[in-house]
């Protein structure tokens, strides 16, 4: 540990302080061979910013999408309008290949369909995805729900690839419900936990 002064350690000078005791887990869900996972309670104006934690998902099929929506009626309907982008980075094992790019194909521009949060993922034993959601003052019934997202995930031609998605869900309605799918498929396995996190 590394020290300040008179014996005084960084940690203790308060160094790391920021944000810790403010992350307060609310439930996790584990996937296994799950066609969606939904999160329809605990998201509610307890807290002004909700953040999802993607561990280890391993999709059943190969070359799909990961992939959310919202919803504003517990869960019976996950359709809010989004307006989204994304720009991603990859790099292949062979070292051939990089990129730095946004890609306009996966964005949407006021629409009801679900958002693109990790592409072409592959599922190989070895192959997953980890990876955070920011939701921002989802129980609010004056703004729009602004969200940034990203995904660190293996291609399913053995690149390692970074998705940047943000954006925001264009209604003042409370949003309560969050669910996560595949394209095509299953989860197959993979933990998701759900966190309220608070302003100070």
């Amino acid at each position: 540990m590394g020290f300040i002064s008179n014996g005084t350690t960084i940690l203790d000078n308060g160094a790391f302080s920021v944000g810790l005791g403010n992350q307060i887990l609310l439930s996790e869900q584990t996937a296994s061979a799950s066609a969606s996972v939904s999160f329809t309670s605990g998201i509610d104006s307890t807290y002004p910013i909700y953040k999802f934690e993607f561990i280890n998902i391993h999709p059943q099929n190969n070359n799909i999408d990961f992939e959310f929506n919202l919803s504003t009626d517990g869960g019976s309907n996950y359709n809010v309008t989004k307006t989204t982008t994304l720009f991603k980075t990859y790099h292949d094992e062979a070292d051939t290949t990089t990129t730095l790019s946004y890609d306009g194909g996966r964005d949407i521009a006021q629409g009801t369909g679900y958002q693109d949060i990790a592409t072409n993922f592959g599922n190989d034993n070895d192959q997953n995805l980890a990876g955070t959601l920011e939701i921002f003052n989802p129980s609010s019934t004056t703004f729009v729900k602004h969200f940034i997202c990203r995904t660190q995930f293996t291609h399913h031609a053995d690149f390692t690839v970074e998705h940047y998605v943000a954006g925001y869900g264009n209604t003042t309605s409370a949003v309560d419900g969050v669910r996560f799918q595949m394209s095509s498929g299953n989860i197959d396995s993979g933990t998701i936990k759900l966190y309220g996190i608070k302003d100070s």
